[in-house]
């Protein structure tokens, strides 16, 4: 039976959106370090803290997961959704992103792979494996270090009245809590 007031969105995982998004930086073959946003995350297990995410197989941050085995997951605050759209629109393959941007890079407390400076909250992880599924590959990752900014959270968690966390709707648009920002 349907109800008449039904509709169905173009992709299915419209549904599953606003998320939250994040900047994934890896250590990539001869030197470079890659930056990429990415929304399809979620947390997996306490203990051993993991998480997953989902990158396009054929990407270049897939390459070089496969180099380093390693990452940060940074959080950035809605000050970043012109960033977060530009990031997402280039290839690291074709561009130096974090010159190109202008992305302030710092070292990691446990691993090699530098943190962004500007996150406002961070995950150093080490891939545990991964599984390929369709265009994708789902990225296990072990959460070797994480930490947030004082001035936006604490021990429990994020304030959110001032973390100001960014969530990626579908395209240019991009949401914090309450409120829709269009990226130019």
């Amino acid at each position: 039976m349907s109800l008449t007031n039904e509709t169905k969105p173009r992709k299915f995982y419209y549904l599953l959106h606003p998320r939250p998004v994040v900047v994934i930086i890896t250590q990539c073959p001869e030197g470079k370090v890659n930056a990429m946003p990415a929304s399809w995350i979620t947390p997996v297990s306490e203990d051993p803290p993991t998480i997953a995410i989902s990158i396009d197989k054929s990407s270049f941050t897939s390459e070089c997961l496969k180099h380093s085995n390693e990452a940060t997951i940074n959080i950035p605050s809605l000050n970043h959704v012109e960033l977060l759209y530009k990031l997402g629109t280039v290839s690291g393959r074709e561009v130096d992103k974090v010159s190109e941007f202008k992305l302030k890079l710092i070292k990691s407390k446990m691993i090699s792979t530098p943190r962004w400076a500007d996150a406002i909250g961070w995950l150093e992880a080490k891939v545990n494996r991964y599984i390929d599924i369709g265009d994708v590959r789902l990225y296990i990752f072990e959460i070797i270090e994480y930490g947030i900014r004082k001035d936006v959270g604490s021990e429990w968690g994020w304030n959110t009245y001032k973390a100001n966390l960014v969530h990626h709707g579908i395209g240019k648009g991009f949401y914090t809590i309450g409120r829709l920002i269009i990226a130019k």
